[in-house]
């Protein structure tokens, strides 16, 4: 078998679990399948990105990010448009596209999705040249990324949180949206553009979103009562969003987007701020991913519950460590 490269990033501070051993684990675990793989530890924003590229000058056969969607996020930009693949070992908050992709969240159990080789060519998208890979947001939802991102603690109910904080004094926004050649102007509480279906921890923004269909589900959620929202919160866990009467969904493979001003937006969950008109576009089939070789379709109720059904297992084998 002939040897190939990985190289193995992992950030030490992402989401709650320990990672101590788990270089040694991956290291040893793709020697089986034939490959040699370099460990490095990100010290700081960016640091993914340059390792990355790195790797892709060098002729590694692919990159492997263990750490939440900021990690991934940084590690597939360099990736992107070149013959390097992308791994995902899921040790953050969210996971978002590992869990749309099938990847179980536990960085053991995620080795046997690199392991089966099954490397396919996905669709990212980008935010005024910027990329994303799951979900770019505008509204309420960045505007809650913003805040979480203040909060020293992570996970599900930090979350929750932060929203219920902020939708207590949030107000909706107007949007211009222009796609398929049609110009749409609506007041929105959430435009979100999904190039996966959930923003992570079985959230589904877009539950019939494909990574590699070339287009992106343009989500307008518009605001309700009390209600309305709270129906719309259900519906956002149990997969039926699409099917809300306060949901619009456009599939494009780009769009313009203006609102009133320059404000907070998201990238995979990372707040920024950009400018009032924002231009996104879907890049067909320019990331290479590791992903699972089995695939299963997105079935409301059903696939949300066997995922938290998945969750719950490896957090009781974690916790009695019987791995």
């Amino acid at each position: 078998m002939d040897t190939k490269q990985l190289l193995l990033i992992i950030n030490p501070i992402s989401g709650t679990g320990n990672k101590q051993g788990l270089a040694e684990l991956v290291t040893e675990r793709m020697a089986k399948i034939g490959y040699t793989t370099e460990v490095a530890y990100t010290k700081g924003r960016g640091d993914a990105t340059a390792l990355a590229k790195s790797a892709i000058n060098r002729g590694f056969t692919g990159v492997l990010a263990a750490g939440g969607d900021g990690t991934v996020n940084e590690t597939a930009t360099a990736l992107c448009n070149s013959d390097t693949a992308l791994g995902i070992i899921p040790a953050g908050s969210g996971n978002g596209l590992a869990r749309h992709l099938n990847i179980p969240i536990d960085p053991i159990l995620s080795l046997d999705v690199i392991s089966q080789n099954n490397i396919v060519a996905c669709d990212y998208c980008s935010a005024n040249e910027r990329p994303f890979f799951c979900t770019f947001g505008m509204g309420f939802d960045a505007t809650v990324s913003e805040k979480f991102a203040q909060q020293q603690k992570r996970g599900k109910f930090m979350y929750i949180k932060s929203a219920v904080e902020e939708y207590i004094k949030y107000a909706p926004e107007t949007y211009k949206i222009t796609a398929n050649g049609t110009t749409l102007t609506e007041k929105a509480l959430i435009i979100a553009c999904c190039n996966a279906s959930q923003y992570g921890n079985n959230a589904y923004i877009a539950p019939s979103a494909s990574i590699t269909d070339g287009v992106m589900d343009i989500t307008i959620v518009h605001d309700g009562d009390i209600f309305d929202n709270t129906q719309m919160c259900f519906d956002l866990f149990w997969g039926f969003l699409d099917r809300n009467t306060k949901i619009s969904t456009i599939k494009s493979p780009s769009a313009t987007i203006t609102r009133s001003s320059e404000g907070p937006v998201h990238l995979d969950g990372e707040p920024l701020i950009m400018p009032a008109t924002i231009e996104v576009k879907c890049h067909h089939k320019a990331l290479k991913i590791f992903i699972p070789s089995k695939s299963y379709k997105f079935k409301p109720i059903i696939t949300p519950v066997n995922s938290a059904w998945s969750d719950f297992k490896i957090a009781v084998t974690n916790l009695f460590k019987l791995k």
